[in-house]
């Protein structure tokens, strides 16, 4: 019992920062890809300044409609040492194509090391046409403690091919509220990414950069977050 009661007094801002350590989820899946991506994002200003998150992922598509993924979230607080949050699995299955959107739906089982385990579950839709690549997907959350609501939010993304192997586009991510107060004055971020294709490698790689710049209630404790990502595919 003193254990969860201290656990619960820790900050947590980086950890409820909406984006921190997650990703745009693209609609289709490509069967016998493998991909690793090691993910790192920072706050920067105000009170959360410094806290961050690594995430390394690894997953494997089995078909052209079912991807089986696993992951580990390593975060750091301002003020306080690097710890392991979680673990988790997560799959993705496409469900099809229609009126231009491809449509496929995210689950996620993650142990809290430190707090309550979740479930996740998303809609992911997703446009790519020529050098245009549209992405959207709806959250729902749910830690596995009887008194706390399910949490609603959004990631969503769109990006161009600028010129070879670069793309430029805009990344955001924020709460919906939950199920006792939807739409509230909430967390979002919202700002510029940039991903690069390394050829020549063998694998595929693909370099993304950015800043997201804090808007509403999340001006409140920083002034926005830099993300970096690596990916590969195999």
């Amino acid at each position: 019992m003193i254990g969860a009661v201290l656990t619960c007094c820790l900050p947590v801002p980086c950890l409820a920062a909406p984006g921190l350590g997650a990703e745009v989820y693209g609609a289709t899946v490509e069967a016998g890809k493998f991909e690793f991506e090691s993910r790192y994002d920072r706050l920067t200003g105000g009170t959360a300044n410094g806290a961050d998150v690594i995430k390394l992922e690894a997953a494997y598509s089995l078909n052209n409609r079912l991807r089986i993924g696993v992951f580990t979230e390593l975060a750091k607080e301002s003020g306080f040492s690097r710890r392991t949050e979680e673990v988790a699995i997560e799959a993705i299955y496409y469900l099809g194509k229609a009126g231009g959107l491809d449509f496929a739906v995210y689950g996620e089982y993650a142990i809290g090391l430190h707090g309550p385990d979740k479930l996740e579950a998303k809609l992911l839709m997703q446009h790519k046409r020529g050098p245009l690549d549209l992405r959207l997907n709806l959250i729902a959350e749910k830690p596995l403690v009887s008194s706390d609501p399910l949490e609603f939010g959004y990631a969503a993304s769109v990006d161009v091919e600028a010129f070879d192997e670069f793309r430029l586009g805009v990344q955001a991510f924020g709460d919906l509220g939950t199920t006792r107060s939807f739409l509230p004055n909430a967390e979002h971020f919202i700002g510029p990414v940039a991903k690069y294709e390394v050829e020549g490698l063998g694998p595929e790689v693909v370099l993304e950069v950015g800043y997201l710049f804090a808007v509403a209630k999340a001006k409140d404790d920083a002034d926005g977050q830099v993300r970096v990502a690596l990916e590969l595919e195999f």
